[in-house]
């Protein structure tokens, strides 16, 4: 399931009510905000922040803007996209980089919720910008914790301080923070240990390491998947450590959505970053007006731009736009190109990013290194003719010629070809956008997608 999916089809089906209305009524509204009103509980959204939002998004809609507007169903969406955005915090809020480095970044949370990975994500994010980060490991007790963060700086390029699991981890916070003064390491990110749940030992050790270090930023990474719970255990590390923001992890997940919608509200701390899958570059910024976005499947073309500039080639990039424009996109193409897309992430994920095209639409279209080189295998099987126009593969004894080929069989020979049409799709409509500078206008004027 798709970041947010099913609170994106209720507050769809919620926003029928007001479509396809010359005017909207007050009875109108309160019968709309009580659908919203009940999306957002079943997403495990906290009571009080429901209610609040209720409140104000309700007063809002039963103004002048919306009652007076020619178009008041979508006044109403607009209103819960803005409010939805100010929910989350408004705007983006970047990691404060220290004036004299290095820049100290304490990482806390509980065991499961993905806190070594993502010191080790952040890591890799900033030094791919330019900085010199290093991995302090003062996880003294959880058993290979010390070993999981060395074998992620190993696969990030990015130095890690340990003194074993039997020294004091304020210790090894100062020393890990010394070094990095001597070495020149501008931002140092301190691996701290968790618990299954929070208790008192916990909490004075992560107090004292806090005490002797003064970092620039504490971030709690909290499991979006545990929902409510999440947002209890994020009011409970703030009100002891004073955090300064959050890591949402397993976003990719079936997330209901409610720590999201919550945490900022709960505990006044904004989210930083989003953890969304296993690999070591599927962590993004977080920005609360393209998270809005997402939830109400208006898609998210400026995070998909992002994601598309770190992934393809450009020169590349450029020949393919023109051939997805002028219907010659081959088999071939994609093989080369698919290899660039999947960096970008899950089919699936990115389907939900454009506008108009529902999370789910690619759920079929996703694809493992086992499948890709079945579908390598394939394709070399097939003539250049075949190659070139995929639709004359239509006969059954063309497939069975290429399945024979191939060493697969005619069930995978039509699955390629079903994907390859879902993909060829997929990039039209991206190409597309980039022509026309994103269906919502929120592209900007002259950005375009580099397809």
């Amino acid at each position: 399931m798709a970041m947010f999916q099913s609170l994106s089809e209720k507050l769809e089906n919620a926003f029928k009510k007001f479509r396809n209305k010359g005017k909207l009524t007050e009875a109108d509204v309160k019968a709309g905000m009580r659908e919203i009103k009940l999306a957002l509980l079943e997403a495990d959204v906290n009571f009080k922040v429901v209610k609040d939002f209720i409140k104000i998004v309700t007063e809002r809609a039963v103004g002048t803007e919306v009652m007076e507007s020619l178009l008041p169903g979508q006044q109403v969406v607009k209103i819960v996209d803005e409010e939805l955005t100010r929910l989350m915090g408004g705007s983006q809020s970047k990691l404060e980089i220290a004036s004299k480095p290095p820049t100290v970044i304490m990482m806390v949370g509980l065991q499961g919720a993905g806190k070594t990975t993502h010191a080790g994500k952040l890591a890799g994010m900033y030094k791919k910008q330019g900085k010199r980060p290093l991995l302090v490991a003062c996880d003294v007790y959880r058993p290979a914790a010390i070993k999981q963060l060395e074998v992620l700086g190993e696969k990030l390029g990015v130095p890690v301080f340990q003194m074993g699991d039997r020294e004091d981890p304020v210790r090894i916070a100062a020393e890990g923070i010394r070094l990095a003064e001597q070495k020149g390491y501008d931002m140092v990110f301190i691996d701290t240990a968790g618990r299954l749940q929070i208790d008192e030992t916990l909490m004075n050790e992560l107090i004292r390491i806090k005490e002797k270090v003064h970092p620039t930023e504490i971030l709690l990474t909290v499991d979006a998947m545990i929902g409510q719970e999440s947002v209890n255990v994020a009011e409970t590390f703030n009100n002891l450590l004073d955090i300064t923001g959050v890591i949402l992890t397993k976003l990719d997940g079936d997330t209901r959505g409610g720590a999201a919608l919550s945490i900022r509200y709960v505990t006044g701390k904004p989210i930083k970053f989003i953890g969304v899958g296993e690999k070591l570059d599927a962590i993004e910024p977080f920005y609360p007006d393209r998270m809005a976005n997402r939830i109400l499947g208006m898609g998210d073309v400026l995070t998909l731009i992002d994601k598309a500039q770190q992934q393809l080639d450009e020169k590349k990039a450029a020949e393919l736009e023109q051939k997805i424009r002028q219907s010659t996109f081959t088999l071939d193409d994609y093989l080369e190109q698919f290899e660039q897309i999947k960096g970008m992430g899950s089919l699936d994920q990115l389907a939900g990013m454009i506008p108009g095209m529902k999370p789910g639409a690619l759920k079929d279209a996703q694809i493992d290194e086992k499948a890709l080189a079945h579908q390598q295998a394939i394709i070399r099987a097939m003539t250049a003719e075949e190659r070139r126009r995929p639709d004359v593969v239509l006969n059954a004894s063309r497939k069975r010629r290429i399945a024979a080929g191939s060493g697969t069989t005619v069930e995978e020979v039509n699955k390629l070809l079903k994907q390859f049409e879902q993909i060829r799709k997929l990039m039209k409509q991206f190409s597309d956008m980039g022509r026309t500078g994103g269906r919502r206008g929120r592209m900007g004027k002259g950005m375009k997608l580099p397809f």
